[in-house]
């Protein structure tokens, strides 16, 4: 029997039904919203008027990617669809499913097809689908044979065949508030059928709002949660703040090492680090470590920004940040990150200066853009006497045995004579390094006048 066989006498509301008084499902399955009415939060698509809604509503069959974090709703929307529209619904992960899978529920949906039966195919972690996998949907999410409903957690410019990705709409959920979490757990609390109001426990505000504080906008995981607390709860049936402390544990932290939100963070952190915000920057390190960031990546590109975005305005920001690093290797977590702290805050309140990142970038486009010029008879070395005679280091002048230890003399290719680059800033260090670079352009400027 295949997937689609076993799915199409039972519709979702039907298995809905069964579920109910299922034992064992989690708390967060047996409150899953089993409507828009019911949903809690993604206003911005299925609000009155918004475009998901209308799609719903007006029973468009275009496929579509649910793109957001953990636990705010992608499959229930998905469900909510199928049973909308009276679809047959058939659920797929693609961390479990392959290619022969995909294939047999094809062929079933497209015999459904040709007896006007409507199937939704919902995949969980569509992205985890290699690019081969996501080419077999093609030919039917073009036919209409089925209605693809994609779940992401990435986002779908990267993970998602571009084939694929131009026949479905994309829509991006948003993790929910901390009001509405704490909605969720009161209508859970008071629940007699699907929830807990069996129980009779009761919670106390503060405890709801840690709990809810906790999840960082995945209702699964408040769900849960609130379960273990009402497994904790003593003889007077109270969920105390001190027992949601307890059930939480450890907030929520949604980061993948790999994924965009890696490259979010540091991107927010470098960018703290660049507008002198010490506070937001010790946040985002903060962050970026509870995630499990490797501390020597994040080491890495402290040294970067001091040599990007400090440079020569506090030229002793790059041992700082070195130091940091050598610290870190020494001591470990976590009293080493004291030392990442440490060399974040200092980079932040640094003067600024990319002067040096930007000269050096601009040489390296002059390299790329232009042939590449000899070296000036007078700055090579003649080793050999027919080097000499050749006219290798005809000119050289010693700059020690100069005046002022600076010679008059073209160090660039004819073709870049006179050409600036570097351009300091009057900002920390570097204004002395400006004085100084102006002080041997005036004494060059003087012996080429004598």
């Amino acid at each position: 029997m295949s997937l689609f066989d076993e799915a199409l006498p039972h519709p979702p509301h039907a298995a809905r039904e069964r579920s109910r008084g299922a034992v064992g499902l989690p708390l967060a399955e047996r409150m899953r919203p089993r409507s828009l009415d019911e949903l809690l939060g993604q206003e911005h698509l299925v609000g009155p008027g918004k475009p998901l809604r209308v799609q719903i509503e007006r029973d468009d069959a275009v496929s579509m990617i649910f793109w957001g974090p953990p636990g705010v709703g992608k499959t229930t929307l998905a469900k909510i669809i199928a049973e909308t529209t009276r679809a047959s619904f058939i659920e797929f992960s693609a961390v479990t499913s392959g290619i022969k899978e995909i294939k047999q529920v094809m062929a079933d949906a497209a015999r459904a097809a040709e007896m006007h039966s409507r199937t939704i195919l919902f995949i969980d972690e569509i992205h985890r689908f290699n690019k081969a996998q996501q080419d077999a949907f093609l030919p039917y999410v073009e036919r209409g044979t089925i209605r693809l409903i994609g779940a992401t957690t990435e986002n779908p410019s990267f993970e998602i065949n571009s084939a694929l990705l131009s026949r479905c709409r994309v829509y991006v959920l948003e993790p929910l508030q901390d009001a509405q979490i704490v909605l969720l757990l009161r209508r859970a609390l008071a629940n007699q059928e699907r929830g807990l109001g069996a129980l009779s426990i009761t919670a106390d505000d503060d405890a709801l709002e840690l709990i809810a504080a906790y999840s960082s906008g995945d209702c699964r995981s408040a769900c849960n949660t609130l379960e273990v607390a009402a497994q904790l709860v003593q003889d007077d049936r109270k969920i105390t703040k001190s027992v949601a402390v307890e059930a939480a544990q450890r907030r929520v932290l949604q980061y993948d090492k790999a994924g965009e939100e890696h490259f979010n963070l540091i991107s927010a952190l470098h960018k703290s680090v660049r507008n002198s915000d010490p506070d937001a920057a010790l946040y985002w390190l903060g962050r970026m470590l509870a995630g499990g960031e490797d501390p020597l990546y994040l080491a890495r590109r402290i040294v970067r920004m001091a040599i990007e975005d400090i440079g020569l305005a506090a030229p002793e920001a790059l041992n700082l940040c070195l130091s940091a690093k050598d610290t870190f290797d020494f001591l470990g977590s976590p009293e080493g990150e004291l030392a990442l702290a440490q060399a974040v805050v200092y980079l932040s309140l640094a003067p600024k200066s990319n002067s040096v990142y930007t000269a050096f970038a601009a040489v390296r486009g002059e390299i790329e853009r232009s042939r590449q010029e000899p070296v000036p008879m007078h700055l090579r070395n003649a080793p050999t006497k027919l080097m000499k005679e050749l006219g290798y280091a005809d000119g050289y002048r010693y700059a020690h045995d100069e005046e002022n230890k600076v010679a008059d003399m073209e160090c660039l290719p004819e073709a870049f004579k006179g050409r600036r680059w570097y351009h300091p800033t009057q900002e920390g260090r570097e204004k002395l390094l400006a004085q100084r670079l102006e002080e041997i352009r005036k004494l060059k400027s003087a012996k080429r006048k004598d």
